[in-house]
């Protein structure tokens, strides 16, 4: 499987926010739409950095309130990983594990297609098998 079908399934809206914007706005951004990471994108769109739930829980430990006036410039991830439409499920997982994040942007040919997050593939990955194990019971059954 690829993520491209994750995407399909899924849906491409992406929320984002500028740099400019603040870390409270930014919160809000992600409570009201359930989301655990917003993309932070200049005025052309091209991604800037990421801001998750994560971060935001780093800065109140270090800032305490002051955090939510705190601009989303400061605690956004600049190194933004990202996956293709094309990568392979499991290529997807390694990449999380080995960089302790839990949401990929999805770039082709420079324009953003979407973002997909850890839970989105471990429901994509558990349906996979859950298909093939259905499969191979029938193939049993039959043969």
């Amino acid at each position: 499987m690829h993520v491209e079908r994750i995407l399909a399934a899924k849906g491409r809206k992406v929320f984002s926010v500028t740099a400019n914007e603040t870390i409270g706005r930014a919160a809000e951004i992600l409570n009201q739409n359930r989301i655990g990471a917003i993309l932070v994108c200049d005025a052309g769109g091209h991604v800037e950095g990421i801001l998750s739930e994560r971060d935001i829980v780093r800065g109140m430990a270090q800032m305490g309130p002051k955090c939510l006036s705190t601009l989303v410039a400061e605690l956004m991830t600049r190194d933004v990983v990202f996956c293709l439409p094309e990568d392979n499920i499991d290529t997807i997982m390694s990449v999380m594990t080995e960089r302790r994040t839990r949401h990929l942007p999805v770039m082709r040919d420079g324009q953003l297609m979407g973002i997909i997050s850890i839970g989105d593939v471990v429901k994509f990955r558990m349906e996979e098998i859950e298909n093939e194990a259905d499969a191979m019971r029938q193939y049993i059954a039959t043969g």
